[in-house]
């Protein structure tokens, strides 16, 4: 299997995607009340992120997903995706709706999104930084970038560690064989699905989500007042309640 995984509990299958901040540490809050929930929980790092080591032949993360998901013998999935993994998550529920049941976005990218000025002013920052072999400097500036308010230290540190991490990887890697994954279509999404945004996150992932009910059968959109971009580190419980609500077909306020 060409990605790092974790399995834990029994029952229909749960996957996390991680965002591109983080890697499937970000999960560690959720990971063992989701499995006492009575869902098999998977979660895996990206090729670049974690523990899995950048691709040495072409690839995408959508395919990479289902490689994993027809690895772990699950036929069908709900898929929780926060940030780049919702995008990857909507791509694998658009090519392949029958393998995906239920979908919960948080702050997710979405295929074929053009950046704002905020999204571009902050790759140009990151891409100066690393340039200059400033690591640290592009690391903090992540840090301030993606947590809202209610981050508190350990979850900056956790995010700190998890980012180093995808830089040290990334550039020590002699080329990128990553591709955009396939072109997908999202009304063909036909997953029960609930996108989630932050108050206090960038202008384009609360469009991305409150545009996905337009384009997605009977998907709902949900801003969270107090969140930025990575709510499942900000208030890790308020994050878990809300995916085991979702995923019991409860109502979300």
């Amino acid at each position: 299997m060409t990605l790092t995984y974790d399995v834990s509990g029994t029952g229909p299958t749960l996957l996390l995607l991680h965002s591109s901040v983080c890697d499937r540490r970000m999960w560690d809050p959720q990971w063992a009340p989701l499995a006492a929930a009575g869902y098999r929980v998977v979660r895996c790092d990206f090729r670049g992120f974690g523990d899995s080591p950048m691709g040495a032949s072409p690839y995408s993360e959508a395919g990479d997903v289902l490689d994993l998901l027809d690895h772990l013998g699950a036929d069908r999935a709900a898929v929780v995706g926060a940030s780049y993994g919702g995008k990857v998550a909507l791509q694998v529920a658009a090519h392949r709706p029958e393998r995906v049941t239920d979908l919960l976005l948080l702050c997710p990218g979405m295929p074929g999104h053009v950046p704002g000025p905020d999204l571009r002013s902050f790759g140009a920052r990151e891409d100066a930084f690393l340039a200059a072999g400033d690591i640290e400097g592009a690391v903090e500036l992540n840090v301030e970038m993606w947590l809202g308010p209610e981050a508190d230290g350990q979850a900056r540190e956790q995010v700190r560690v998890m980012q180093r991490r995808a830089f040290e990887v990334q550039t020590a890697a002699a080329e990128d064989f990553s591709q955009a994954g396939p072109e997908v279509d999202l009304a063909d999404v036909t997953a029960r699905c609930l996108a989630v945004s932050g108050a206090h996150d960038v202008a384009d992932f609360r469009a991305i989500a409150a545009e996905l009910p337009g384009r997605i059968a009977g998907a709902r959109h949900l801003e969270l007042p107090w969140a930025g971009h990575l709510p499942g580190l900000e208030r890790p419980g308020e994050v878990t309640r809300l995916v085991t609500e979702f995923l019991r077909g409860e109502s979300q306020p």
